[in-house]
């Protein structure tokens, strides 16, 4: 596997070592151990998979301590913008955010540390992601941002008229507004 750091720090993009020939391919989506030598020494308890439609935009969404979850995302059919924004108060990067496409065409995969927002759109027709969580699913710790909130300046590739979003993310809070975050000061892990 090719890891390499992102421009924010805490998140990675994996790229896997792909053996094709005439009856397809095969590539190691994960090894724990690897894993854990390159990038963080977690543990994943969940897997999760969405499927959507093209224009859909979910997120940004998160979960505080002490639920607070990593995240190890790829695409399995399609085609989105995976998007990561820094929430950890008194970060350098506070507030700024990394965005990379996922397909199945480049099996990528971006690994978001606690600490993040975490967010995708759909650029193609249909998309089905697939991503491990280190932390179980707890509603009464979880968070959002909305999604066009200006001061993050993310461009979802989509055309706001195309934009489809669930009730709840339509209401979500502008980052500024949001009482609880991380703080970069403290240990998340």
């Amino acid at each position: 596997m090719k890891i390499t750091k992102g421009e924010i720090e805490g998140i990675f993009i994996i790229e896997p070592r792909i053996f094709e020939d005439e009856r397809g391919y095969f590539f190691e989506a994960f090894s724990e151990r690897e894993f854990a030598k390159e990038v963080c020494d977690i543990h994943f308890v969940q897997d999760n998979e969405a499927k959507s439609s093209y224009g859909v935009v979910r997120g940004l969404h998160f979960q505080l301590p002490p639920h607070a979850q990593s995240k190890l995302v790829r695409v399995v059919e399609g085609r989105v913008l995976d998007i990561a924004v820094d929430i950890r108060k008194n970060s350098p990067t506070f507030g700024k955010h990394i965005a990379v496409e996922l397909s199945a065409e480049n099996h990528r995969q971006i690994f978001i540390p606690r600490g993040f927002a975490h967010g995708y759109s759909v650029l193609s027709e249909t998309a089905v992601l697939e991503y491990k969580c280190d932390n179980y699913y707890a509603p009464e710790s979880e968070g959002a941002i909305r999604w066009d909130d200006a001061a993050l300046e993310i461009d979802w590739m989509i055309p706001s008229k195309d934009v489809v979003l669930s009730e709840k993310d339509s209401k979500s809070p502008l980052l500024a507004e949001c009482e609880r975050l991380f703080d970069y000061n403290e240990e998340l892990y």
